[in-house]
């Protein structure tokens, strides 16, 4: 159990300090539906990473062998991790120097409650920076041979960091709006200006710890 979580909490952080997710929820938190938007945005992330994960909880038991992480479990980090690899180059190649957010940030005050869960959702199960990191910790989870109770502990703590920098600072702004305002308003000009940079570091070094535990794990 202990090793299945020292493999998730790398997975984890790397979800949860994916930029673009945290500039949206801070942009939503700045519109005009703060409230309802940031909140759907936070439910259908979770939503998100909790489905991702799950479905590749079940993939990583069919991937066992006698009870065990099997090669093809391996090659599956090995390969995961090629690709992470691949998109960390992509991503710093095509960083934009002016450090300007996705146009479609720009509609985001006309964003209602469920468009926002529907977002968050996309964000956290469809983008493939994201997916690629929740489809490892499900792989993770299940190729432990993990009882269900154990497994469920895991899928919750690696959900619980993933989700965290998006669903903090929207409790946070829902308890202490006027506090936390200018902070979230630094952090989102921060993130705005290095977000290339951010992600490009995070992909290469997760991309890196799972191809050497792939290594690792052949037989």
């Amino acid at each position: 159990m202990g090793s299945v979580i020292g493999d998730l909490l790398p997975l984890g952080v790397g979800v949860a300090i994916s930029p673009i997710p945290i500039i949206a929820a801070i942009l939503m938190l700045m519109s005009a539906r703060a409230k309802s938007t940031s909140i759907g945005f936070a439910i259908g992330w979770i939503l998100g990473i909790v489905v991702a994960a799950v479905i590749f909880v079940f993939v990583g038991g069919g991937t066992q062998s006698d009870g065990q992480p099997s090669t093809a479990t391996a090659a599956i980090k090995i390969f995961l991790g090629v690709v992470l690899l691949i998109l960390a180059a992509r991503q710093w190649r095509g960083r934009d120097a002016s450090g300007e957010a996705p146009k479609w940030m720009q509609a985001i005050d006309d964003l209602t409650l469920p468009k926002g869960l529907g977002l968050g959702f996309a964000l956290a199960a469809v983008n493939p920076k994201n997916l690629l990191m929740c489809i490892a910790a499900g792989i993770a989870i299940g190729s432990a041979g993990l009882a269900a109770g154990q497994a469920t502990v895991a899928v919750v703590v690696f959900v619980v960091i993933a989700a965290s920098t998006v669903v903090i600072p929207v409790v946070g702004y829902l308890l202490a709006a006027d506090k936390l305002r200018g902070p979230l308003d630094e952090l989102k000009q921060w993130l705005q200006a290095n977000n290339a940079a951010v992600m490009s570091v995070l992909l290469l070094v997760i991309g890196v710890v799972l191809i050497g535990k792939g290594i690792g794990g052949l037989n």
